[in-house]
């Protein structure tokens, strides 16, 4: 198994500057290739304080200039919120930058504070991820994008600098709904699981996707990414204490952010799952973040490794990505746990092999 650790620069409440935000997370970005992990990832997010990572490639550029070979991840780039063409460039610099070490991590975004920054309906998302997604995975292959859709409509035009390796097999979208799950499946997408929904629904729709991904290809779809918030420390007390401060302060950092407590939440086309998400958590703030926590990895290393063994085989997962620095933990806590997870959880990790999800 490959273990990889995002950076993702919170500031709840605006507390610090965000210069000493970055300043910090920065700093946990350059222990990941030292301490032995496989990737390095980061997501994109505007305008709050939920997370300040306005462009992960540009952030995926910065490290493949100071490291030498653990692989760079976007966990995601939000396509409605680009020009693909631009996308395709960028993603090949990056890949030429760090000889061919990214992982292509696409996502079709759900915070309306960011649609209506970008100007983009919500409502369009789905759409314009897929032929977004489409144009942006065969132009990498082709060395050209060229597409006529309903929103995107691109004249042919070469990436350059040309993309030099085949990102089949690197290539992942953080969610695929049975709606667009053909296309992403005949595309050769894999999938990237950031856990904030149950495990059953995470696993009924995994089931959906290899289904239809066995139709259209007549084999067996990548093994899953899974990643998580991730708090380890040799006291089990300690880590629920911090587990529930700090992975329960990210928790809400991301109902604000996304607004899940509010009328409009999940009501946009191609979100009704997340209406009954929204009202399954209100009314109950203690419940709310327990659900959360049962979600992400935390205690003790065994009991760390437990998690991520339970989560490798229900998603059928060959990765896993830790988030370890969130809603404003001192960064002394958050490097403490960072190197006893290196140090005690993953080498026994990479000794696991690859499994069959149990949903398939």
């Amino acid at each position: 198994m490959k273990v990889g650790g995002a950076v993702i620069f919170q500031n709840p409440h605006n507390v610090r500057s965000d210069r000493d935000v970055y300043v910090e997370d920065l700093k946990i970005g350059d222990l990941y290739e030292p301490l032995g992990f496989d990737s390095i990832w980061s997501v994109e997010h505007h305008f709050d304080d939920y997370t300040m990572c306005p462009d992960v490639l540009q952030f995926l550029t910065y490290f493949a200039g100071r490291t030498k070979t653990i692989q760079l991840g976007s966990m995601v780039v939000v396509m409605p919120w680009h020009d693909p063409m631009r996308v395709a460039e960028q993603v090949s610099v990056v890949d030429h930058m760090s000889n061919g070490r990214m992982i292509l991590g696409l996502g079709r975004g759900l915070a309306r504070i960011e649609f209506e920054g970008f100007r983009v309906p919500l409502g369009e998302s789905r759409e314009r991820f897929i032929e977004s997604a489409e144009m942006l995975i065969e132009g990498l292959e082709k060395g050209y994008c060229e597409y006529d859709g309903k929103y995107i409509k691109q004249p042919r035009r070469d990436i350059r600098p040309k993309p030099f390796k085949s990102f089949k097999g690197r290539t992942y979208a953080a969610a695929v709904s049975p709606e667009s799950a053909r296309i992403m499946a005949k595309l050769g997408i894999g999938i990237l699981i950031i856990p904030q929904k149950p495990w059953e629904a995470v696993a009924q729709e995994l089931g959906e996707y290899r289904t239809i991904y066995k139709q259209v290809n007549g084999g067996e779809p990548l093994p899953t990414i899974a990643a998580g918030w991730t708090f380890c420390d040799k006291s089990a007390d300690r880590a629920r204490e911090m587990a529930v401060k700090y992975i329960g302060g990210y928790w809400d950092t991301a109902l604000r952010h996304y607004e899940m407590a509010s009328e409009h939440f999940g009501k946009a086309k191609g979100y009704e799952y997340y209406e009954q998400m929204a009202k399954s958590l209100k009314g109950n703030a203690s419940a709310s973040i327990e659900y959360f926590l049962s979600l992400q990895v935390w205690g003790t290393p065994e009991m760390c490794f437990n998690k991520i063994d339970e989560i490798r085989q229900k998603v059928g997962a060959d990765h896993y990505t830790g988030v370890f620095s969130y809603a404003g933990m001192p960064i002394e806590d958050a490097e403490k746990s960072l190197r006893l997870f290196a140090s005690d959880v993953m080498p026994e990790l990479k000794k696991l092999n690859g499994v069959k999800a149990e949903a398939a």
